[in-house]
Order: C-alpha cells, then structure tokens, then sequence
C-alpha cells in the first residue's frame, strides 16, 4: 500500500519482520507441544527458543529472500534460514506439519491484530460522533428524502444515525474476529496423520486462538469472506457520512463543510473554492475496501482438500484493505471532529419554501376531521403547488415563467404560505375554520417534528 494511505501500527502487521516472527512462534511453539508428548527431544525444543528468536533485521529477511528466489517456496526459505541458527536440532522443527498450517495460522493473528486496530479506530469514532450529536442534538435541519426537502429532523439525529450504524460496525467487526482467529496445525490435507491434535491446541492457545474444528489443509475461506465483507460494510458506512457531508458542504445550501485550515488551497484554478476534498476522498478509498469482498468471496471455493489460487489475493486485499481501512476511520474521525456546522443556514433551509415542510400535518387534520385520505391529500397538494408558484416556481410547467398573481404577492408577505393558501381554499376552510387553522399552525413547527429527538437519542445512545 502507498504511504499516504498508511498508518504505522497497521503497516508493521503486514511487514516482513512481523509475518516472520510470527511463523517462528508458530514453529517454536509447536516445538513445546511436540517435546511434551515425547516426539522430539527437550531439549531440541528449547534450542530453538534459545538460537532461533532473533529480531527479523533487515539482513535476516534479505537472506530468505535470498534463498527463496532459488527454492520457489517461502515457508522453505523460512525453514532453512532459521536452521542456519538453529543448528542441529533444526530437523525437529515442523514435525508433521504443512506448508499451510504455518501460514494460515500466521494470517489469522495477522487478521486478528488487524482487527484490534481497527476496533480502536472505532471506538475514538464513535466517540467524536457521540460528542458532536449531542453538541447539535437540537440544532434544527431539514431532512431531505430523494435529496429533496422533506419535513425538519435535528443535526444531532443525523449524526446518532451514523453513530448507531458505526455501532453495529463494531459489534460485526467483533463476530468477524471471532471468525478468522482459528489455528491449523493438522498436517497434510488436515487429517492429523503425522501430528497430534494436542499440538494445534497448545499453539492455539499460545496464540489467542481457537483449533478450526476441521481444516482441509488449509482454514475453510468462507470464515475470511466474512472477514472481508465486514470491512468493505464499515467502509460503505464511511462513504454514507462522507457523502453526507458532501451534499451539505454544496454552495447553494453551505448547512456544514471540512474544516479548512489556515494557508489552505481549493483550487489551483479558482482561489474561492473550498472543496470537500477529504470526504471525497474517503469515498475513494471506500471503494478499494470494497473491491476486497468479491475476491475474498471467490476464495471460497478451492480444488479438493487445498490449492492455492486464494494465496496471491490474500496477499495484497489483507494488507491492502486493513490498511486503507484504518486510514480512512482515522480521517473520518478528524472530518467529524472538525466539521464546521452553520446552524442559522440549516433553519434558512427549513424556512426557505414557504412552510411546505407541514405539508403532512395538515393532512392528518383533515383526516382526523372526517376527511377521505385522499381527498385531504389533492387539497393539500394544491395548496402546495400554489407556493411553489408564490415563489415563481411552476412544477407543472417547468419551461414556463409564471407572473405573481395578486394572491402570490399577498403570500409573499407570509413566513407560513402555505397556511395562507390553506387559509383561501374553500374546500379546505369547510372542515377547518380559520381558528383551526391558526390553532395547527401556532404548534410551532420545528417543535412538533423535534418532540421526540429525547427518546430518539435515549434508544441510540442509553
């Protein structure tokens, strides 16, 4: 992965030093379990403990690259460069033992620390989205459904959305560790003929992992798939904040936007411009993470009891995905944690079409006052419409530029237009009199679609 998408902790699980090490402990504790049950000396055991657990320097890893350009084979390499140390007692090393017990064990604590990364990256976002939810928890917004104004919602609920949905991320995130953090130590097409299970369980457990119950020489993929899919869901809830962030950072609306540090460029064209560059990229970088999850899906299904076709993609979508991952969490947090919100430009957007957003309120009066549904539905919708043309705006006609006509430019002196066009509609003012009108209308508006935000954020947040 290239370093501007790097973040060091993450790196270091997937550097050579880190993988070899952990082969060795593979290999040593191994070792352990093979001495107590008597199939390798004591002391060959502890000779590998005390010649082989050097640091994995640079020199180290040249020399099994080195060696392994001649035997086409990695965990041979590995194997021959540790006896180099060893010594004697190296013969004893891998008793019974494949190729893929060694590296598939390796990938599941490789996977597993990954996983704890990732976790932490979690927490510290789920912490920032909580801190600002409640900070805008009342801070009135239009909500928009298609990407057009629907009733009013609260800033705050939009960011505990995102918040419950980064919760769930965590808890799947959990089950996936929980998958992929298996131990295979069986041997030839998994069937323990040349190693005793105690062998698996002790290394197991050295490691922090579990036996797989039944491995075919190799750990069955579909635990990996789950892996995998888990992460490109915690970067497809990333874009969904993202591109959140985007549609409110858009001139015509400026409700919120990026924090734009001092001596900041936008464009080298266009020096006013402020770009949501940070979030567009998170979008960016949630689509690699995705493109992990079909490759990982395909591995699945392998020739018999093992190939190896699954090897080469794992090797780039673990590093690649793990890594992009954390990276993006961490910005994300820093975008959240910064974000600029313009709460007087959220209420100008809520007051900007004349009242329209009430629009449902009037409806379910007319229908508590014994009108059909549908018949309050056509009064309301042509109340509506009549503000939309008050504004110079006819929906019907899209190419046509209507003129105010007089009752427009009287509903141009209203806040509330469509209460005033309610007001002159004779079918409408035969249910509901002028006092209820006034009455539905006095509810101040924002209140009654914010008055249960408290039980909304009790659910979300405990």
């Amino acid at each position: 992965m290239v370093a501007r998408y790097s973040r060091p902790e993450m790196a270091a699980i997937w550097e050579p030093a880190n993988r070899f090490r952990i082969w060795f402990e593979i290999e040593a504790h191994a070792c352990d379990a093979q001495a107590r049950l008597g199939v390798i000396p004591t002391e060959a055991a502890a000779a590998v403990w005390k010649n082989g657990d050097l640091q994995y320097n640079e020199e180290r890893i040249a020399r099994i690259d080195e060696i392994e350009r001649e035997t086409h084979h990695d965990v041979i390499a590995f194997l021959t460069e540790l006896a180099d140390h060893v010594g004697e007692p190296s013969r004893f090393i891998h008793q019974g033992m494949t190729s893929s017990d060694v590296l598939d064990t390796c990938l599941a604590v490789q996977m597993k620390q990954a996983a704890d990364v990732l976790l932490g990256d979690l927490d510290q976002l789920l912490t920032t989205l909580k801190e600002r939810a409640r900070e805008f928890k009342l801070t009135p917004c239009i909500g928009r459904s298609h990407g057009i104004h629907a009733e009013p919602t609260t800033f705050g609920v939009k960011l505990a959305g995102h918040y419950a949905e980064f919760q769930r991320c965590r808890q799947r995130l959990i089950a996936a560790r929980g998958e992929v953090a298996t131990c295979a130590i069986s041997g030839a097409v998994g069937t323990f003929a040349n190693i005793d299970p105690a062998v698996e369980a002790h290394v197991a457990e050295q490691l922090g992992l579990i036996p797989e119950p039944i491995s075919t020489q190799v750990i069955p993929r579909d635990r990996h798939a789950i892996f995998f899919s888990t992460l490109g869901i915690i970067a497809s809830a990333i874009e969904r904040l993202s591109v959140e962030v985007r549609h409110l950072q858009r001139t015509e609306l400026r409700e919120a936007q990026e924090y734009f540090s001092v001596g900041q460029k936008g464009s080298s064209a266009m020096p006013h411009k402020r770009n949501p560059v940070l979030t567009e990229n998170l979008t960016g970088l949630a689509r690699i993470v995705r493109s992990a999850v079909v490759p990982a899906m395909e591995n699945i299904v392998l020739w018999h009891e093992r190939d190896i076709s699954h090897s080469s993609v794992e090797r780039v979508i673990g590093p690649d995905a793990t890594i992009i991952l954390d990276f993006a969490l961490t910005r994300l947090t820093s975008v959240v944690e910064n974000l600029v919100v313009y709460p007087a430009n959220m209420l100008e957007q809520i007051h900007k079409f004349g009242g329209i957003h009430d629009s449902q309120r009037v409806l379910l009066a007319l229908t508590q006052h014994g009108v059909s549904r549908e018949d309050g539905y056509a009064i309301v919708q042509r109340a509506a419409m009549k503000v939309w043309r008050s504004f110079g705006i006819d929906p019907d006609n899209p190419d046509a530029h209507p003129e105010l006509s007089e009752s427009d430019k009287a509903a141009a002196q209203h806040t509330n237009r469509l209460m005033f066009f309610l007001a002159c509609d004779d079918q409408l003012t035969a249910v509901l009199n002028r006092d209820d009108i006034n009455k539905l209308f006095n509810i101040d508006s924002i209140a009654y679609h914010t008055k249960h935000v408290e039980t909304i954020f009790k659910r979300v947040f405990g």
